[in-house]
């Protein structure tokens, strides 16, 4: 049916530009792949070890843990939300991707949090095998997220999320298979941050993403991995006065699905240790994923915001500068950031986040 071709696309070329290319036929509900935040949108998409905000619970969710340190200075709750265009070389107005978050501090146990994705694909026409109209579906998918964070010791922290990933591409059956494009899983992250005592500008993080069951469409035979994800990076505070902050960050992204269709056939869980071994010794590192950013702030008030992001040609070729800003207002923050494509006609290219941020 034109309608399940249209959704297919958008699958492919909507969440797949979020991932490397090559793995596209290795897993579904890539719209988990699309960061959020325009603060770290602007830092070429880095923020495992700069997680200190309510967009840690996609981050690093174990940046929740050091966001209440001083009752005097520190607040205990925020929330943020973000909207952004999806894709706008496209100039699809019903393609479009929402993020919100918002985290809590509770004495003597630790920070909690939530957070909701969602993309929506646009309404889609439902036609026979002779082209006639039948009906119309949209399709859309989303995730819920529920986060906890805890100090292990001051300098290290430690978070879990648990979500559900729901999935509705297509609510109606297609010819003669069993089922339709509704599916459904859930899934575990995990984070942690380390401040080291020995350099205290320097922060280490790293966050495994998206670790749970794969999601069946039609039947099991044919069910899908999600993308999970191993993220790792560092921060440096390279200037640190009382008027001017400047922080280096880096980040590395690594798909842990296989993909080798034998070994997608198994366990989730082997995706950890079997995803290393599959290819090419050389391929290992080029199916790395960097991201560098810069973030300049003036008296907590006005921040600066530059990155870019790099994949090998061979593993998505996703090649893009990012530019950014912030404003910091009593409990009130507004951030943007803006994507410079390597190539004009690329579909990221131009693509404009916005943010809102408020404590409580």
């Amino acid at each position: 049916m034109k309608a399940m071709i249209a959704v297919l696309f958008l699958m492919i070329f909507g969440a797949g530009l979020v991932s490397p290319l090559l793995a596209q036929g290795e897993a579904t509900a890539l719209f988990l792949m699309i960061n959020p935040g325009a603060r770290q949108g602007g830092t070429g998409e880095a923020g495992v070890a700069i997680a200190d905000d309510a967009n840690a619970i996609y981050w690093n969710p174990a940046g929740l843990a050091f966001q209440y340190e001083d009752p005097e200075v520190d607040q205990r709750g925020e929330a943020t939300i973000m909207h952004v265009n999806w894709l706008p070389q496209f100039n699809l107005s019903d393609l479009y991707y929402d993020f919100a978050a918002a985290r809590y501090h509770l004495n003597n146990l630790g920070t909690v949090g939530a957070a909701i994705q969602f993309i929506n694909y646009g309404d889609n026409v439902q036609t026979d095998a002779t082209g006639e109209k039948i009906g119309e579906f949209s399709s859309n998918e989303m995730a819920f997220t529920g986060s906890y964070a805890t100090k292990l010791k001051n300098n290290l922290a430690v978070g879990v999320n648990l979500k559900f990933i729901y999935s509705r591409l297509s609510p109606v059956q297609v010819d003669a298979e069993k089922g339709k494009g509704v599916g459904s899983s859930f899934a575990v992250d995990l984070g942690v941050l380390y401040h080291p005592g020995f350099a205290k500008r320097l922060s280490l993080g790293a966050n495994l993403s998206n670790v749970g069951p794969k999601i069946t469409f039609i039947d099991r035979d044919q069910a899908d991995p999600i993308p999970t994800n191993l993220r790792i990076g560092l921060a440096y505070r390279l200037m640190d006065s009382e008027f001017n902050k400047l922080t280096f960050i880096y980040d590395i992204n690594r798909l842990m699905v296989p993909r080798d269709e034998d070994k997608r056939d198994a366990s989730f869980l082997s995706y950890l240790f079997n995803t290393w071994g599959d290819g090419a010794g050389s391929d290992q590192f080029k199916r790395l994923s960097h991201a560098l950013g810069l973030e300049y702030w003036y008296t907590n008030l006005i921040a600066l915001r530059t990155g870019y992001f790099y994949e090998d040609p061979q593993f998505g070729d996703r090649k893009f500068f990012t530019f950014g800003g912030g404003v910091r207002i009593s409990f009130f923050g507004v951030d943007f950031s803006y994507i410079l494509a390597s190539k004009d006609d690329h579909p990221l290219s131009d693509t404009m986040r916005f943010s809102l941020l408020a404590n409580f």
